[in-house]
């Protein structure tokens, strides 16, 4: 295993002072359980700085509470914001608070490279992530990753930008995978197990998902996530995408890197060293406790969410990923070998049929095969070039969607 973009830095000793944070996607939830963490522990953490979508309202409530220096929103104009700031600065007795406003589609790109902020935690969905975490890496801050699509379709962009350490993984899965990995060195590391819930279709055969609908993609066993996460843990798309975000982030080979279901969502995920031995991270299914560790790393935050009960009788199962039905993760890998840009081709042909699917022109099989015939379509080299650059990445995503698009059109 090579030098990876995730790496243990050495200093072990306590901020002296709070970690300032900047949230991106901060009204969804990754970002409100960030701002529950960072209330909840006032000594370790501040809101340095917020970035929000349409939810003008929340985002200022959240900005007056915390007294964030910066405040951006991708929909509308800085008017907007500060009216919306204005109005709940003076719902909570709060007058006088005039925070630095960005607006527009480069606002969570501007609030991630905010000078006053220490950590940023980027918990936007989906490949516009990018931009704020190429922003992040480049002012020098701490990136709590829980963006994995940014890793995904930047790959060696995003990698080379950063400094060893510099990123730190928010997902459940790679979190537990950074905290076993601190149990050997890199010498010492056989193989990466992944492990999934199975979603809401666990056990089912690939006949039986013609009919599912969107609600009954959206009713995941496990976790509460927005909708296009939950419909991509339905499809196992979001499993092959944590597999190539591991693959980045700790460079271990993708056929090193194995899923295995585990419905209970106990077991994070774990990994296996050489001489045998399987090390595990192990808590009940809450976000806030990757979100305390990725903005607190390497010190862990105490009380940031409950640990399993052992006085209560419970059973943990494990079983074999069906790959027949949910070919998402063999295409994932087949993509991340083709070339740097195929898995950008692969995220933005999925978030186009995600959308066509919730919109109820294509069925759910039809999700995994858009993506399919897409990434089969896509020629590197004609649409993006020889050079990996920002451009080539949203030029490979552009040619994506409009290829998407058009073949979702004939459906």
């Amino acid at each position: 295993m090579s030098e990876s973009t995730f790496c243990f830095p050495l200093d072990d000793l306590a901020d002296a002072r709070p970690r300032r944070v900047a949230l991106i996607g901060s009204t969804g939830s990754i970002g409100t359980q960030g701002v529950e963490v960072i209330a909840g522990a006032p000594d370790r953490f501040e809101v340095a700085a917020l970035a929000g979508g349409a939810n003008l309202g929340l985002l200022a409530r959240q900005a007056v509470a915390s007294r964030a220096g910066a405040v951006g929103a991708a929909a509308g104009t800085v008017d907007d914001l500060a009216r919306a700031i204005d109005e709940a600065a003076e719902a909570a007795g709060e007058r006088g608070y005039r925070p630095e406003l960005f607006a527009g589609p480069d606002a969570a790109a501007s609030i991630a490279g905010w000078e006053g902020a220490d950590v940023v935690l980027n918990g936007i969905t989906g490949s516009i992530g990018l931009a704020p975490t190429l922003a992040a890496l480049r002012a020098g801050h701490l990136l709590a990753l829980a963006n994995k699509e940014s890793l995904i379709v930047g790959g060696a962009l995003v990698k080379d930008c950063a400094r060893p350490g510099q990123i730190i993984p928010v997902d459940s899965e790679h979190s537990a995978l950074a905290q076993a990995l601190r149990s050997g060195g890199a010498g010492e590391v056989s193989k990466l197990i992944v492990t999934a819930s199975g979603g809401p279709f666990r056990g089912r055969t690939r006949d039986d998902l013609a009919a599912v609908t969107p609600e009954q993609a959206l009713a995941h066993p496990t976790w509460d996530m927005g909708r296009v996460v939950t419909t991509n843990s339905a499809t196992m798309v979001n499993k092959a995408l944590e597999v190539i975000e591991a693959h980045l982030l700790f460079d271990i080979p993708l056929d090193r890197i194995e899923p295995v279901v585990h419905p209970q969502s106990v077991i994070h995920s774990m990994v296996e060293f050489v001489d045998g031995s399987i090390m595990a991270q192990a808590s009940p299914p809450d976000m806030r406790l990757p979100i305390a560790l990725g903005i607190g790393w390497p010190h862990r935050v105490p009380g940031a969410a409950h640990p399993v009960d052992f006085t209560s009788a419970a059973s943990w199962t494990f079983e074999p990923l069906d790959e027949d039905t949910f070919g998402a993760i063999r295409l994932a890998k087949q993509a991340a070998a083709a070339s740097d840009t195929h898995m950008a081709v692969y995220n933005a042909a999925n978030e186009e049929a995600v959308e066509a699917f919730h919109e109820r022109r294509i069925g759910f099989l039809d999700i995994v095969d858009t993506v399919d015939a897409v990434v089969g379509e896509y020629d590197a080299g004609t649409v993006a070039g020889a050079e990996l650059t920002v451009e080539s990445v949203l030029a490979a995503e552009a040619w994506a969607r409009n290829a998407a698009r058009n073949r979702l059109g004939e459906m």
